[in-house]
């Protein structure tokens, strides 16, 4: 027997049956679904400092369960004092299993834990990914506070398979994403 994270048992239980109904699909491939979330954090600051880009690769790795890897420069920016191929950020890809771990942690622990939340933005891209920028890592209780040599933030990206930004906004609210002005149906 084999372990399903809650998040997807209820996402072919729960979601898809409501989606179709809400948008009137006729087969259930037509339903949206969380293809990927992508977790991206810029350390500019690495520049400097080689350590930081080892702290945040650690970070990453323990928040989201799943090795981070470093970013590159492509090319030389002068102003910034930038060479080719110097490390500046961090990303993880999370797909199948860790993608719905991750997404009920920061759903149910790590939100929760923002100073005077009050939910998240409901913009998104005109194509159906929503991007949620955080500003404090240490939201997350993997992170030992006392650990952080530096406050950063990061970017999470849940890039989804409708083709609007209505289905996706459905799709999330349905996964219990606080959104400040949920819409009432």
């Amino acid at each position: 027997m084999s372990y399903t994270p809650s998040l997807k048992t209820k996402y072919n239980d729960e979601i898809v049956a409501n989606l179709k109904k809400e948008f009137s699909y006729k087969s259930v491939m037509q339903v949206p679904r969380l293809e990927k979330i992508v977790i991206n954090q810029g350390v500019g600051a690495a520049v400097a400092d080689k350590k930081l880009i080892e702290n945040s690769v650690k970070e990453l790795t323990n928040i989201t369960g799943q090795q981070a890897v470093p970013c590159y420069s492509k090319k030389d920016i002068s102003n910034f004092k930038l060479r080719k191929k110097m490390p500046i950020g961090v990303k993880v890809t999370l797909r199948h299993d860790k993608m719905y771990e991750f997404l009920e942690r920061l759903v149910r622990v790590a939100l929760p834990r923002i100073r005077d939340f009050k939910g998240i933005e409901s913009k998104l891209d005109g194509r159906g990914n929503y991007t949620l920028g955080i500003t404090e890592q240490i939201i997350f209780p993997e992170i030992n506070i006392d650990n952080v040599s530096k406050i950063m933030g990061m970017n999470i990206t849940f890039v989804t398979s409708g083709n609007s930004d209505e289905e996706a906004y459905a799709l999330l609210r349905e996964f219990g994403l606080p959104f400040k002005n949920l819409k009432k149906n």
